[in-house]
């Protein structure tokens, strides 16, 4: 290698006490997968670790959902809102939900800025890992990146059976899709003077519901 990256180069091998003639090392070994766990715990450690995410996680019965999404959009003073058109969503009636709680329903493909204003984004999760309280979620066009990623407030429903042992899972039925976002906690960063802010690049709110 030459040129202006030389220096840099030279000095990351003076860093790892290296030289240009030292063998390349060989690749780490990649851990095994990991076996499934029993469902209710794996549900149980997803709850637990989204909540110490600093997220909100609630195992509800369908029968729950009213309630919920009523206090949900008294406390956040929800007026707008985005869904994806997904099967969960739509036998859950979230859109019709929300609407007779006075929220008025953007489309999903109304655009960015439209997107942003929404007080509120609702997904569903196409993967949960239980290990780090993460959510995968395959977007698309029809399944727009935005709705999770611009409103203050991220609603995620979860079905049992999206559970997965591990990204060894995820990765592989995951491989055609388009675009996979991962969601762990919301959103987060420690860029200015190392204090960590909620909300600067996403959403403030996580909110995660097993249904």
């Amino acid at each position: 290698m030459s040129g202006p990256r030389n220096p840099v180069v030279d000095a990351v091998r003076r860093a790892l006490g290296r030289s240009p003639a030292d063998p390349v090392l060989p690749c780490p070994e990649v851990l095994p997968p990991r076996p499934a766990g029993d469902p209710d715990d794996d549900v149980e450690a997803f709850l637990r670790e989204v909540t110490a995410l600093s997220g909100v996680a609630l195992r509800l019965r369908p029968a729950d959902l009213d309630l919920q999404l009523e206090r949900l959009v008294r406390e956040h003073e929800v007026r707008r809102a985005c869904l994806w058109a997904t099967p969960l969503l739509a036998r859950m009636d979230v859109a019709g939900r929300l609407a007779r709680l006075g929220v008025t329903i953007v489309p999903s493909d109304a655009g960015k800025r439209a997107l942003a204003e929404c007080d509120l984004g609702v997904t569903e999760a196409d993967f949960a890992l239980a290990e780090t309280g993460t959510i995968g979620l395959l977007s698309s066009a029809e399944r727009p990146r935005g709705v999770s990623l611009l409103p203050r407030v991220h609603l995620a429903l979860v079905d049992p059976a999206v559970f997965r042992a591990d990204l060894h899972q995820v990765f592989a039925e995951a491989r055609h899709a388009p675009y996979l976002v991962f969601v762990t906690g919301p959103s987060r960063t420690a860029d200015i003077e190392l204090t960590v802010t909620l909300g600067v690049h996403g959403p403030r709110q996580l909110r995660v519901w097993v249904l």
